[in-house]
């Protein structure tokens, strides 16, 4: 999932005491160093925008040392420029670009500063004087950049001197002082004045912003925010404007401009009634016109995984209509790209499908439109596509096939722009998209071939499970870190389901495990790997199981239910949802999946605890999690793995020092996924053969 924060301090002070994360035995199979090494390799772009004329993409990969941000020809590839404010700044990138409305400057965010202090800020990239000049002076984290449609301001989410970065999935603050109370950042909408350099703040300092939009005027923005915390309150987060009133005013020499802010709220999901009742909303877009604005709710365990229905709402507030009610899909993004008309990327199984939606009738308007077995993006979130004022796209594209590129160009003319992968192949066997039936489901996965298959042999099973749970396996290519293809180099089937609970089947089915976490999205599970059984040579007796975040929780709990897996790997998982809900730092994910809080109703957290029926575990599981993880903290993982040895089960416990929900060090993010190799090899081996 990206659920769960915090922990049990007294459980955190043995964290140093229980296992270093190092570096584990090395496996005498030489092939896991080369699939390591191979990950390695990959270069993988961050961000891509075109330009408002579809002639040029900027975009950003991380280089050696920090981003590189690129200027590339889409009709001429291999005409690039790099881009960077100074030449002489050594240990410094850039990063994050977004063009102007006229297409004649680019902003981006670059720590290449006089100052080469590691403080991101803004520079202007001019293509007249192909010059670059500092528009910000700040200190605090940027993000979201964002032009306002007169070309005369750049808003973006600033969070002030801060000491991390803003999100779940960051390391949390070491337990110190007030808790909750001390330290407590919030994330703003910070605007700029582009020809007197002004900074101004456009939201209110009690509110921590997630997302933001302009406003055709520019003189208005939309924004999704709620109280501090940032963390916790996203899933109870409520749908804002902002009217901006600008004064400029003198005293002697001192010459002062600033913006007056006339807060407006215009939706609140707990006092609504209808389909959106107490479920998220993410990505707030007016209208060409400025009377309406889109945004896209359902239920969503993950502030930045989005999926749902295309919602409308006057923009001064009203009643939001669902435009898209029982579509089989989950729409992860949209844009307005016309009066009446929305380009939209959404959910479709494990597949990423790009169309437009009329917003009258909420069908998909009959002129092309794009299905890819793949993961995209353009960095700016979830399944984001950048679009030019001809409809021609920039995305980043990646699969288990092919590593991560941009592409550009026209929906039925897609071209590569950037070759930094071309040498890398993949090391693990082909892809299926496998799809079956369970208690009236339609649902879908994900299968990896081992290498080099041979259906004459019999072949272990490794099943991962996604995170999420609102979330959905699309393919991708792995990097250094947790996750299931690099077992199909070694010679394993890779089982990567989307059960109920999953985006890309529409609302009822992302819904349909509410209040029931670990039973009908585990009975899916099970009923994909009968399936597969059923038609290819699987050795049952060497099958295991595996997941992080949601998928960890699942790891847990199957093990309980089932004694069908002879090796388990359950990376930040929840073993006690009693527990957890005092631990974490975003309870407020918890209410819309168990209907109460833990307070309320006890038994329904207590139904889906592993922790509930870990007498009945017999399979062997190694535990891992970060110590400052506050989506699912590691007392969880501490709680399980005592469970364990206490009933003699092979267990281990790894715990990940300064780590968050997603691990950043690339020692640790290695050591893991190496980790996690070297035990399925180990537990699952077969036999030795009969003399």
């Amino acid at each position: 999932m990206t659920p769960a924060r915090i922990c049990l301090a007294a459980a955190l002070t043995l964290l140093p005491l229980l296992a270093p994360a190092q570096s584990p035995a090395t496996h005498s199979d030489p092939r896991i160093g080369n699939i390591l090494d191979t990950l390695g390799k990959t270069r993988t772009p961050s961000f891509s925008d075109i330009s408002p004329d579809g002639k040029t993409v900027a975009w950003s990969v991380r280089g050696s040392k920090d981003y590189e941000l690129h200027l590339t020809e889409i009709s001429n590839p291999s005409k690039d420029i790099s881009l960077r404010p100074t030449s002489d700044a050594a240990d410094c990138g850039s990063d994050a670009p977004s063009w102007s409305p006229d297409g004649e400057t680019l902003a981006y965010a670059s720590t290449c500063t006089p100052e080469h202090n590691g403080q991101a800020q803004i520079f202007l990239w001019s293509k007249k004087s192909g010059q670059s000049r500092q528009l910000t002076h700040v200190t605090g984290t940027i993000d979201d950049l964002a032009w306002s449609p007169d070309g005369r301001q750049i808003a973006f989410l600033f969070v002030e001197n801060a000491t991390r970065s803003a999100g779940a999935l960051a390391a949390m603050k070491p337990w110190n002082g007030v808790y909750g109370e001390d330290g407590v950042e919030v994330q703003r909408v910070y605007g700029v004045d582009l020809a007197t350099g002004a900074g101004n703040w456009l939201t209110p300092q009690n509110l921590h912003v997630y997302e933001f939009s302009w406003a055709p005027s520019s003189h208005q923005i939309a924004f999704v925010a709620a109280n501090p915390p940032g963390e916790n309150n996203w899933w109870v987060a409520k749908l804002y404007t902002a009217d901006l009133q600008r004064s400029i005013t003198k005293s002697g020499n001192d010459t002062k401009d600033r913006v007056n802010s006339e807060l407006h709220a215009i939706l609140d999901t707990t006092t609504v009634s209808g389909s959106l009742h107490n479920l998220q909303i993410a990505l707030p877009r007016f209208s060409p016109d400025g009377r309406q604005i889109a945004f896209i709710g359902g239920l969503m365990s993950d502030q930045g995984s989005t999926g749902g229905d295309i919602y409308l709402i006057p923009s001064t507030g009203g009643e939001p209509k669902d435009i898209t009610p029982n579509r089989a899909a989950s729409v992860a993004f949209l844009r307005w790209v016309g009066p009446e008309t929305l380009g939209i990327s959404e959910h479709v199984g494990g597949s990423s499908h790009l169309t437009a939606l009329n917003v009258n009738t909420g069908a998909d308007i009959a002129q092309g439109d794009l299905t890819l077995d793949e993961s995209i993006g353009s960095g700016t979130s979830i399944m984001s596509v950048s679009l030019s004022d001809n409809h021609k796209i920039a995305i980043i594209r990646s699969s288990f096939d092919h590593a991560p590129e941009v592409w550009a160009g026209s929906l039925s003319n897609l071209r590569q722009i950037s070759h930094l992968n071309d040498s890398i192949k993949p090391l693990w066997g082909k892809t299926e998209n496998v799809q079956w039936t369970n208690e009236g489901f339609h649902v879908q996965g994900w299968l990896l071939y081992p290498a080099n298959y041979d259906p004459a042999k019999k072949y272990p099973l490794v099943v991962s499970v996604h995170g999420g749970p609102a979330s959905a396996v699309s393919p991708r290519w792995p990097g250094v870190g947790y996750g299931g293809v690099p077992f199909s180099a070694l010679g394993y089937f890779v089982f990567m389901p989307n059960p109920r609970g999953s985006y890309g089947q529409g609302a009822k089915f992302t819904q349909a495990n509410v209040k029931d976490f670990g039973y009908g999205d585990l009975r899916d599970v099970l009923a994909g790997i009968d399936s597969l059984e059923a038609r290819l040579p699987i050795d049952k007796n060497r099958e295991g199981i595996t997941g992080w975040s949601y998928g960890g929780f699942m790891t847990m709990f199957t093990v309980t239910q089932t004694t069908r897996f002879h090796a388990a790997v359950a990376g930040a998982g929840i073993s006690n949802w009693k527990s957890y809900y005092g631990e974490n730092s975003i309870d407020q994910w918890m209410t819309p999946y168990f209907g109460a809080s833990v307070y309320d109703d006890p038994e329904v957290y207590a139904k889906s605890s592993a922790i509930e029926f870990i007498k009945k575990v017999k399979t062997p599981t190694l535990v891992v999690v970060g110590d400052r993880d506050g989506e699912c903290p590691a007392p969880q993982s501490f709680e399980f793995w005592h469970a364990l040895r206490a009933q003699g089960v092979k267990t281990q416990l790894v715990i990940y020092p300064n780590e968050g929900h997603a691990f950043r060090a690339p020692d640790h993010r290695r050591d893991v996924l190496e980790r996690a190799l070297n035990w399925f090899e180990t537990q699952m081996a077969p036999p030795p053969p009969k003399k």
